[in-house]
């Protein structure tokens, strides 16, 4: 994209746009023109990257960040014609300059699906569109499923954050500054209340778990359940924000994995073994189940809940170094990366080891559009892709595809 004649920061100014396309990262796109520079045609203009609207909504939006050049971006602080998709949002902090946590407040659960599943087929067929032709699945025909639960009282793990004097709540949109809220929405019921009247540590983090019984609790472990077991944590174990969705991706890998009696399984940034509890299932007791993950604490925990699985073990590493050097080789491999997605060279190891099938968990969807081009660029094809609204109300999703190798 070509940039743009400066024509000063616009920072503060106020726009009147025609809504286009949603984008990845929980915006709309718009474009902008500067009334002091000639008439542009048609599709040209500076683009605006625009919160709290939906396509096809005519908006006035004040510019809240300008880094020059090609675009800059937007809040929306009127409606002047809206989508049929609008809603009130449920949460009074989730609009301009209030919490950053939900970008979708806006739009009815149905429509935050399907903005959803547009930013995933865009991504899919902007950076994986190569790889589709050897797919067995059409990428044009993925939707984002939704979990049960509904779109509120879902989230049962949340980091506040704490401000100078010890108010804790959540960061704005793009800002390390901290929103004081009461409430939040897609937390149990009144389970963040207490937490939210007590004073922390300025400058600190509170993870809050919320448990079966209603409860919030403080920088606490708790039990979860999934896979046909409890686990219990230790403080900071990650575990999935939705109670539904370690569940889901267990149910998943059960039907995909396909994983042989007697054979091997890893499982790749494993956390707690969740996944390699449905791998070690399928392998039995004379198959053997590697279990990679970097957290301490995951590990001990992880080890704990599946000591009657002989077949699983775990290695404590960062998962992207032992490719190359783990024993035995995979008959299957999960992979549940970071954010960050896997990458070339992980993606290389990984195909180098000839696993016959891949199981890639994905939470960005421009990462699992990047990692599964780069599978098919070292001889895997897509057999499989399935999305989960695992965060409702924001732009997040999960996402599960299965990669079968060539020949």
């Amino acid at each position: 994209m070509s940039a743009v004649p400066e024509t000063g920061d616009w920072t503060d100014r106020m726009l009147e746009l025609t809504v286009g396309a949603v984008a990845h990262g929980g915006h709309c796109v718009a474009r902008a023109h500067d009334d002091r520079l000639p008439a542009p045609e048609q599709g040209s203009g500076r683009v605006v990257f625009v919160r709290h609207a939906l396509p096809g909504e005519r908006v006035r939006a004040v510019v809240t960040e300008d880094p020059g050049g090609a675009f800059c971006r937007a809040d929306t602080v009127a409606v002047l014609e809206a989508s049929p998709d609008r809603v009130q949002p449920p949460c009074p902090w989730a609009g301009p300059g209030g919490c950053g946590g939900c970008d979708f407040q806006h739009a009815s659960p149905a429509a935050q699906r399907g903005l959803k599943t547009a930013v995933l087929r865009e991504q899919l067929d902007r950076l994986a569109g190569a790889a589709a032709p050897r797919s067995a699945v059409g990428f044009d025909a993925v939707e984002v499923e939704e979990l049960p639960g509904g779109p509120l009282g879902w989230r049962t793990r949340v980091r506040l954050a704490v401000d100078d004097v010890g108010v804790p709540g959540l960061r704005a949109h793009r800002s390390h500054d901290v929103c004081e809220i009461a409430d939040c929405p897609l937390v149990p019921g009144g389970a963040l209340e207490p937490v939210l009247a007590r004073r922390f540590r300025p400058g600190s983090e509170v993870d809050v778990t919320v448990g079966d019984d209603g409860a919030a609790r403080v920088d606490a472990g708790g039990t979860a359940r999934a896979a046909g077991r409890a686990w219990e944590l230790s403080p900071g174990t990650f575990w999935q924000v939705h109670p539904e969705l370690a569940g889901t991706l267990a149910g998943v890998v059960r039907d995909w994995a396909q994983a042989p009696l007697g054979g091997v399984a890893w499982d790749l940034y494993g956390g707690v073994g969740v996944l390699g509890s449905v791998l070690a299932g399928q392998v039995g007791p004379d198959g053997t189940v590697l279990v990679v993950e970097s957290s301490p604490s995951a590990v001990t925990d992880g080890r704990t809940a599946l000591a009657d699985l002989s077949q699983v073990r775990f290695v404590q590493a960062r998962a992207e170094r032992e490719i190359a050097r783990l024993e035995p080789a995979p008959d299957v491999v999960v992979t549940d990366p970071p954010r960050a997605g896997l990458g070339g060279a992980a993606v290389r190891a990984l195909a180098a080891r000839r696993p016959r099938r891949v199981v890639h968990v994905a939470c960005d969807p421009a990462a699992l559009a990047r990692d599964l081009a780069l599978f098919a660029d070292n001889g895997y094809r897509v057999a499989a892709l399935r999305a989960f609204d695992a965060f409702p109300m924001t732009h997040h999703l999960e996402a599960v595809a299965v990669l079968e190798r060539d020949g």
